[in-house]
């Protein structure tokens, strides 16, 4: 089915149990579906618990790290009452600043690119953020291009004086994805074998692995990455379309003693997979989240099927409607 790894796995998905995206924890409980198995192939998986972050109040998980380096900031002083704030971004993380500087009051200046969904740069705009567009190479998501936008805010910065969030290096967000592992350890009851996350700027990896890591250290750790840009891995940089991740460099943040296993994924792979997921099981989410579960489903099938893998849906597929409108899938029956 679309080229993918063989299924037969069971899926199961859940709410973010983000008290800020769900004041009813009761929508939060285990709902299970199944991917059907095409033709011969593995019928006893591992189970796979996909955990639903799109239900976060912008459609993100990075809700929760935007929250954790603004709420730092104003504890030491780093960002003033009525204050600006400057950041680079693909959208994801720019629209959730923009949510949570609307809600405060500060100014939100933001540094972004045509190689980004247009949905993403209209939200943060609605939202009341300033942008600066950097072009890109033909939409593509190169090293290049992020250490252009990241010089932008740079002089941004140093231009209005805001506080900059500078993802890339700001560790306050580790605390955001701490809470989402201990969310991910109550809600499985502990009997999790692996996390599968995509690297972006690989907080949401470090943070929930070191919490779920301090509860069980057998727990396996694997790392995603585009394959057309396997820095990670050793291998050579170059241009994909899975937002959020694949920076064509180490992220700062990485800690590579944290993770056991590397999965490289293309970007027709995860395309392919998101398109599968809402097909089958009714869950729209963006290129991200299908090469989560890609590279889950490979895990998946080397582990007894008394085992569990829990992956991510990163954030909800309405932020990528023009993107998937212009491969084509919306006119496929």
């Amino acid at each position: 089915m679309l080229g993918l790894p063989p299924s037969g796995v069971d899926l199961h998905v859940v709410g973010s149990g983000n008290e800020a995206a769900a004041t009813d924890r009761s929508r939060c409980g285990w709902q299970h579906v199944s991917i059907a198995p095409p033709a011969p192939g593995p019928t006893k998986w591992a189970r796979i618990f996909l955990k639903l972050e799109s239900e976060n109040p912008t459609g993100s998980m990075n809700d929760r790290m935007a929250l954790a380096m603004i709420e730092a900031a104003e504890a030491d002083g780093r960002l003033k009452p009525g204050g600006s704030i400057v950041e680079y971004t693909g959208g994801s993380t720019g629209t959730s600043l923009a949510l949570i500087s609307a809600v405060k009051g500060y100014r939100l200046h933001i540094v972004s690119s045509d190689a980004f969904t247009q949905e993403k740069l209209d939200h943060m705009r609605i939202l009341g953020a300033d942008l600066q567009i950097v072009p890109s190479d033909e939409g593509k998501m190169t090293e290049k291009l992020f250490r252009r936008m990241i010089e932008a805010a740079r002089i941004l910065q140093n231009g209005t004086g805001a506080y900059w969030t500078d993802q890339l290096n700001n560790s306050d967000q580790l605390s955001g994805y701490r809470s989402m592992g201990l969310e991910i350890w109550e809600q499985t009851g502990g009997a999790i074998d692996a996390f599968v996350q995509a690297v972006g700027t690989s907080a949401s990896l470090r943070g929930n692995a070191e919490t779920l890591r301090e509860r069980n250290p057998q727990i396996k750790i694997v790392a995603v990455e585009p394959s057309e840009s396997p820095v990670l891995s050793g291998g050579k940089r170059g241009a994909h379309k899975i937002d959020g991740i694949g920076t064509g460099f180490v992220p700062p943040l990485w800690r590579s003693e944290v993770v056991d296993r590397i999965e490289a994924v293309s970007t027709s792979d995860a395309v392919a997979m998101a398109i599968r997921l809402a097909r089958e099981e009714g869950v729209f989410a963006g290129t991200s989240t299908g090469a989560n579960l890609t590279a889950a489903m490979r895990i998946a099938e080397e582990l007894d099927p008394s085992a569990t893998v829990v992956t991510v849906m990163v954030d909800t597929g309405l932020k990528y409607l023009k993107n998937y409108k212009e491969r084509r899938f919306l006119s496929v029956n």
